[in-house]
């Protein structure tokens, strides 16, 4: 594999895709079932695909734990979505509902919502217990993912 390539995993069917680092703003699809590949708004992902996505994808992963019960993960919602936008194809945003997923919530002790964590190469680098705001979210992120990619 050449450096500048990742390995993305399709959310829909599960299949690894290699991509040339330049091309992740070309919007690239799978190559088995021809989907879009990136998203700019967060993914609403079941416990398994998460977990999939850690393991195989090489891309940043921001994670929001929430649940439908949570005013202030409600309120927060559209700040996460809005930082993904910002962000661009960088950085995987993902949503992940602690009550759907609960094997996951325990697994990563989310003990407080909402929560945000960061994931670099499968591994959780920093998390962030409370409501944040966009900017907030961002300059969080821009602190640990050096990417001149992600919009000041």
């Amino acid at each position: 594999m050449s450096d500048n390539s990742l390995m993305l995993l399709c959310t829909t069917c599960m299949t690894r895709n290699r991509v040339p680092g330049s091309r992740l703003r070309e919007h690239p699809s799978c190559g088995k079932c021809k989907n879009k590949l990136l998203s700019s708004v967060p993914l609403d992902l079941t416990g398994d695909q998460f977990d999939a996505l850690l393991q195989k994808d090489e891309l940043p992963v921001l994670v929001d734990f929430w649940a439908a019960w949570c005013g202030p993960c409600r309120q927060m919602a559209p700040a996460f979505k809005n930082a993904a936008i910002t962000a661009g194809e960088s950085i995987r945003f993902v949503k992940l509902d602690t009550e759907t997923n609960q094997s996951q919530s325990a697994r990563h002790q989310i003990r407080s919502l909402p929560t945000l964590a960061l994931f670099i190469k499968g591994k959780e680098v920093d998390r962030r217990m409370g409501l944040m705001n966009e900017q907030q979210i961002l300059n969080w992120l821009r602190s640990h993912v050096l990417d001149t990619r992600i919009a000041s």
